[in-house]
């Protein structure tokens, strides 16, 4: 079965490589740890009694989702843990959270003799898998190896699941595989179960999301660290549009009020130059002088520091919810104080905004509406610290998530 898998994916690949590898050379993504990818990882000391848990979280936010669980494994006593990303920023954002105290390695590719030299250099006992990252060989051969494979804060969107189960009955054994399932609500575990997890291996233990947010990187020097790097005023207002995607930054730059400073971090890098030019002239902060000049317009082209910016903004407008893409996670800038904004598009994230809006803890809107909303908030002080007194109200209401997740990785 693990070589037929293989061919199928040899096969995937070769009939996309006209839609992948173009985009893949364009981003710069083929300047990867490749050999990290096909599963070469140094080996790791035997694991202690008590086991060694693989967190494996694909990209930079689910890094970010996983630092109260990582606390709290580090509680457990003679239990290791090892983070592991599959994206270049995942693996950085990994390294910069946990690299001090914990090993973190590439998620390799599905290939089975990837998976095998992987699983033979970290030798786990437990893989947890953040939100949905079931693959055919890692399930298989976990399973053989008798190693148990758990899904923790299980998201499955209505849209994936709609693709799974096109192909559900090439799928329902990998999803059969699974030994756990912590989905983050019920109508979640309903999908799992339906695409092949058995009905007695399925739990709602919520979104680690609402417990991590709160879990402070750092105290508020970096945020001040940040202003100072860009030159932001902190006496005077600062709107902030978190992952945003092209064509966000025009719409923010036109939505602003007068006199108001707006800071941009787009989501993924390659779209920082054209953000730059949007919002032109700004300040980034990867070109940013000793002496900043000033400026009413601030790129964050780094990855890592949006939590820090969200900590200096008095409005925050989550981004990649204005356009044809899926939303972005509204939970951190809510967490971190600041009246929060999201657009109509927010598939990816449905549950925690209805949760939010419910209890008037976000504001959604369309674009249309963007610049009254904006006008409204930035200058209305009351109106900012009331919308952000409710979501951090809603937030404290929906935690307890890293804890069940927890207990479902220990079995």
């Amino acid at each position: 079965m693990p070589l037929l898998v293989d061919a199928i994916f040899v096969l995937i690949g070769v009939l996309a490589a006209p839609w992948w590898l173009p985009r893949m050379l364009l981003r710069g993504r083929h300047r990867t740890d490749w050999s990290g990818r096909f599963g070469r990882t140094p080996r790791l000391c035997p694991p202690p009694v008590g086991g060694r848990i693989v967190l494996h979280a694909v990209s930079v936010g689910e890094v970010g989702a996983l630092r109260g669980l990582v606390e709290a494994i580090e509680k457990v006593p003679d239990l290791d843990v090892v983070i592991g990303s599959t994206t270049d920023t995942g693996v950085a954002r990994a390294k910069t959270l946990f690299g001090d105290r914990h090993t973190v390695v590439r998620w390799p590719l599905d290939f089975s003799f990837s998976v095998r030299r992987f699983l033979s250099a970290v030798q786990p006992t437990v893989v947890g898998m953040v939100e949905l990252e079931v693959w055919p060989n890692m399930t298989a051969i976990c399973r053989a190896r008798g190693i148990r494979n758990v899904v923790i804060t299980g998201r499955l969107s209505e849209r994936s699941y709609r693709r799974y189960r096109l192909i559900r009955p090439l799928i329902r054994a990998m999803f059969g595989r699974l030994d756990a399932v912590g989905a983050q609500d019920r109508s979640t575990a309903d999908r799992f179960i339906d695409l092949g997890v058995h009905s007695t291996r399925v739990d709602v233990t919520g979104n680690m999301k609402w417990d991590s947010a709160c879990v402070p990187l750092a105290g508020p020097e970096r945020s001040t660290k940040l202003a100072e790097r860009l030159g932001i005023d902190r006496n005077r207002l600062l709107l902030v549009g978190g992952s945003t995607a092209p064509g966000e930054e025009a719409m923010l730059r036109d939505a602003c009020p007068s006199g108001v400073q707006l800071l941009c971090a787009p989501r993924r890098p390659e779209w920082w130059d054209d953000a730059a030019e949007a919002l032109s002239p700004c300040q980034r902060l990867t070109t940013v002088s000793t002496s900043p000049s000033p400026s009413d317009r601030y790129l964050l082209d780094t990855i890592g520091d949006l939590s820090d910016a969200y900590g200096l903004a008095d409005v925050v407008v989550v981004g990649r919810s204005f356009g044809e893409l899926h939303g972005s996670d509204p939970i951190e800038p809510i967490a971190r104080g600041a009246a929060t904004v999201i657009g109509p598009a927010v598939s990816d994230f449905r549950d925690a905004v209805e949760i939010l809006c419910r209890g008037n803890g976000l504001i959604q809107c369309q674009a249309s509406e963007l610049a009254d909303v904006l006008a409204e908030l930035l200058g209305n002080e009351a109106a900012r610290t009331r919308i952000a007194s409710r979501g951090a109200e809603v937030i404290q209401s929906q935690q307890g998530a890293t804890e069940r997740s927890l207990h479902l990785l220990l079995g």
